[in-house]
């Protein structure tokens, strides 16, 4: 079952149940906290809808986000990625944090940043929590669902520190596309580790591919490492990690006008094209801001 989050016609946002046969959509009424957890339980016909549809014309596909949620990044997840770039397992999940502001939706530009010359695509399964994983024995059956994430990164960042620099590598403003929708655990193949294909293209060539069976560190063990420092909740995010075919292996980075279509099994594909580089004030490119 597809969940969405909508822009009505009438300029009216929230989360809708999505048909997949008609396009059509209904309103799911109350908190994201109190109907999500129905969801996760297959307990769906207890969640509220509106009376009426919202026509397929009638609305536009947002960034499946709630507001406020928290934004969780996993790196390293993918041995064939680090084997291709001359590393090795890592004895547990290295983790970041995402402003909302790095969010984009499904067919927006990517904002080409200014502090960048070498940017690069990321395919990636993305985790949506429905409720408190707690005393639960498998922390997957505490999620919505999932959906599409395309974690581009600044791959030169922190060159001239000689050190990782996450921030500008991860967190710029919208630089980061999510969508089209959330599948939710059911349609998935339910709990557990997901076994789904995965496709990223850049201007219809494939550049990676690969099944979310190969991570290192499985869906469980992500949301076990992430709550033991941040207690997840109800619409936090969660990306686990994308796998080799990246630009960083070939020197194949993206450039603007660039299309990419990222193509998760059961979810969908989610589409965005790269814009025109942004062009920093003058008065704003005094001082180490760190541009390549």
């Amino acid at each position: 079952m597809r969940i969405g989050r909508v822009l009505s016609a009438e300029g009216e946002v929230g989360w809708a149940l999505l048909e997949s046969d008609s396009g059509c959509a209904r309103w799911i009424r109350g908190r994201f906290s109190d109907w999500a957890p129905l969801v996760a339980l297959g307990s769906i016909s207890e969640i509220e809808l509106a009376s009426g549809q919202l026509q397929a014309d009638g609305f536009r596909l947002l960034a499946p986000i709630e507001p406020g949620a928290r934004i969780f990044g996993v790196g390293l997840n993918y041995l064939e990625h680090l084997t291709r770039l001359g590393s090795s397992a890592p004895p547990h999940p290295l983790s970041y944090l995402k402003p909302e502001s790095a969010i984009v939706g499904p067919n927006e530009d990517v904002i080409y940043p200014a502090v960048t010359q070498q940017l690069d695509y990321e395919i990636e399964l993305v985790a949506v929590v429905a409720c408190e994983l707690a005393d639960s024995p498998h922390a997957s059956s505490c999620l919505l669902g999932y959906t599409i994430g395309n974690d581009v990164s600044a791959r030169d960042a922190g060159r001239a520190l000689g050190r990782l620099d996450l921030f500008t590598q991860k967190a710029m403003d919208r630089t980061t596309p999510l969508g089209p929708w959330v599948e939710t655990i059911d349609g998935a193949g339910g709990a557990g580790q997901p076994a789904l294909d995965l496709t990223m293209t850049v201007n219809g060539q494939v550049r990676q591919k690969d099944n979310t069976r190969e991570m290192i560190f499985s869906l469980d063990e992500i949301l076990n490492y992430i709550d033991a420092r941040c207690v997840l909740r109800p619409g936090d995010l969660v990306f686990t990690g994308s796998t080799s075919g990246v630009g960083l292996e070939s020197g194949l980075f993206l450039q603007p006008g660039d299309i990419m279509e990222a193509y998760i099994e059961k979810i969908g594909t989610l589409r965005n094209a790269v814009s025109k580089p942004r062009r920093l004030s003058p008065h704003r490119q005094r001082g180490p801001i760190g541009a390549p």
